[in-house]
């Protein structure tokens, strides 16, 4: 019988390791060879670019230098070639840098002491997959040289006839120290159980004439015990008749005390039912909605602020608000449409109830619609602050009936981003913007009011138009009152 070598398993995965760190220690070592080769071809190139292009670089002469550059790019190590004049404009791009990157070498060009422009050469930089394509006969011969190494240890250390034999007779050894006691104890104890059995014996004899007188006396006492022990049995059958009896009428009490309680809790969660599917109908009537706009600080950059420079940027906010809503009122399309409540910023944003006067105003669309616009304005503050240096803040907006204020406030605070407006409103509010304004669910809702909300995707080109008039209103009388103030 053939054995294999001790541990042949283990030794294939230390050869695997180190044919691996092998390849690995010949691809960083080849690399680092052709970046430096590169690298000094590199800049040969671009000296020698720079003394052929000098004359039409003075010129600026596209049509020379890309004649010029054309000739270089069709080395293979060169991907691109990029010449600027002494502006930092660029003259010539050459090649195709962007498909494929590498290592940028860039020189400036002089003519005497005078800059007259720079040159950028790209060279491509040799994957590790054309390294190992290069060296295909090292890698090759070292996996064979591994596994004829690998080959020779199975063989070689395979155990021999005379180890093979030494390790049985320790095995046969070791095997006759340990059972070779417990078999003489074995045979010990045999002599001991056959002399206490004749014994025995000898004793049952004896006690044969005793168990005889002894079994007489018992079975009468058996027969004395029989009509003793069907009288308990009867006994204990009537005291349990009596306690079942008595347990059905405690069970009938308590059955009638825990339907009352269960009768009461039913109540109770019944309201609680009702209260939460109230604010959740979808056919609740849309008389007034709730518009919030809050401020999107990601930092808490507001509170950090000066109440020197806190108190102005809100005023200028709070007046935003208000002529939006002034001047958006104002358009045919929303008639009957009013404000309950004049806006105020504070830190944690503003908001603006509007009401329906009559059963044909808009109101949802209102809303939306103010929200919006507001977004529009903020978006045009923020930048312009943002372009002068100065503090400000990028907004969102949510808009809902008054039963769901509280759950948009928490979803504006959750899940609103920036310059996003948030829609909660029941199906009558959803009819009346449909056909103006589009929207879309959000992706993964996690709660009932995530589901029902909506976010705001656009709308109509009139109703666009709409909101930019309103918008260019509400900025020209902006800068009507800072000319006002400046006067």
């Amino acid at each position: 019988m053939t054995y294999l070598a001790p541990r042949q398993g283990l030794f294939a995965i230390i050869l695997l390791v180190s044919f691996c760190l092998q390849t690995l220690l010949l691809v960083i070592s080849t690399d680092q060879q052709l970046s430096n080769s590169r690298a000094l071809k590199g800049e040969q190139m671009v000296a020698q670019l720079i003394d052929e292009a000098r004359l039409s670089l003075e010129n600026k002469d596209r049509v020379s230098l890309s004649v010029i550059a054309n000739r270089y790019t069709s080395e293979q190590d060169v991907t691109r070639i990029l010449i600027k004049d002494n502006n930092d404009d660029i003259l010539v791009p050459v090649g195709n840098a962007p498909m494929q990157q590498g290592d940028t070498i860039r020189q400036i060009a002089t003519n005497g002491d005078a800059v007259i422009g720079s040159v950028a050469l790209t060279l491509k930089d040799v994957s590790k997959g054309e390294i190992i394509a290069m060296q295909w006969p090292f890698v090759i011969g070292t996996m064979l040289l591994h596994l004829l190494l690998w080959l020779i240890y199975g063989y070689l250390a395979r155990p021999t006839k005379e180890q093979i034999n030494a390790l049985s007779r320790d095995i046969q050894e070791l095997y006759r120290d340990q059972y070779r006691p417990v078999d003489q104890r074995g045979y010990d104890r045999e002599l001991e159980r056959q002399s206490m059995g004749q014994s025995a014996s000898h004793l049952a004899d004896s006690q044969v004439a005793t168990d005889n007188t002894a079994n007489a006396t018992d079975d009468e006492v058996t027969n004395a015990r029989k009509f003793n022990v069907h009288n308990e049995v009867n006994e204990y059958l009537r005291t349990q008749q009596n306690q079942e009896a008595g347990s059905d009428t405690d069970n009938l009490a308590s059955a009638s005390e825990g339907s009352e309680s269960e009768i009461a809790d039913t109540d109770g969660v019944a309201s609680q039912v009702a209260s939460h599917t109230s604010k959740l109908s979808a056919t609740r009537s849309v008389d007034s909605v709730k518009v919030q706009v809050v401020f999107h600080d990601e930092f808490n950059m507001l509170e950090r602020l000066a109440p020197a420079q806190r108190l102005p940027y809100l005023a200028l906010c709070t007046q935003l608000l208000n002529q939006a809503v002034t001047e958006l009122l104002r358009q045919p399309l929303l008639l009957g449409v009013s404000a309950m409540n004049e806006a105020h910023f504070e830190d944690n944003g503003a908001s603006v109830v509007l009401k329906a006067d009559n059963s044909h105003a808009k109101v949802a669309l209102a809303g939306v619609m103010l929200a919006k616009l507001y977004l529009m304005l903020n978006k045009i503050i923020h930048d312009k602050h943002i372009e002068l240096s100065r503090f400000a803040l990028p907004a969102k907006a949510g808009v809902s009936d008054d039963a769901q204020s509280e759950p948009m406030t928490h979803l504006l605070q959750s899940i609103g981003k920036k310059e996003q407006l948030l829609i909660l409103l029941p199906n009558a509010g959803l009819k009346q913007i449909s056909n103006h304004i589009q929207v879309h669910n959000i992706m993964r809702p996690t709660t009932v009011y995530e589901r029902e909300c909506a976010i705001f995707d656009g709308a109509n080109d009139s109703l666009i138009q709409r909101l930019a008039d309103v918008r260019n209103a509400v900025l020209m009388i902006e800068d009507e009152d800072e000319d006002e103030l400046h006067i």
